[in-house]
C-alpha cells in the first residue's frame, strides 16, 4: 500500500478502497516503470514483488 501511495501520491482511502489483485498489478507496473528508468547493468533490480514479507502489516 505504501509503495503504491509513494510513487502515485494516491491517499490511503484510494489505495485500501482497491482490492488486492488490482493492487497487486499496480506494483508490478511501478517495479516496470522502474526497472526501465533506472536500468543496471551488474545486477537485476529486485521488484516489490520479489521481496519477502516482514512479518508487518
Amino acid at each position: 500500500m505504501a509503495f503504491i501511495s509513494y510513487y502515485f501520491h494516491w491517499p490511503e482511502a484510494e489505495v485500501l478502497a482497491l482490492d488486492h489483485a488490482t493492487r497487486r498489478r499496480w506494483c508490478k507496473e511501478i517495479s516496470t516503470i522502474n526497472a526501465s528508468l533506472n536500468p543496471s547493468e551488474n545486477k537485476r533490480e529486485k521488484s516489490i514483488l520479489d521481496m519477502k514479507p516482514t512479518g508487518f502489516y
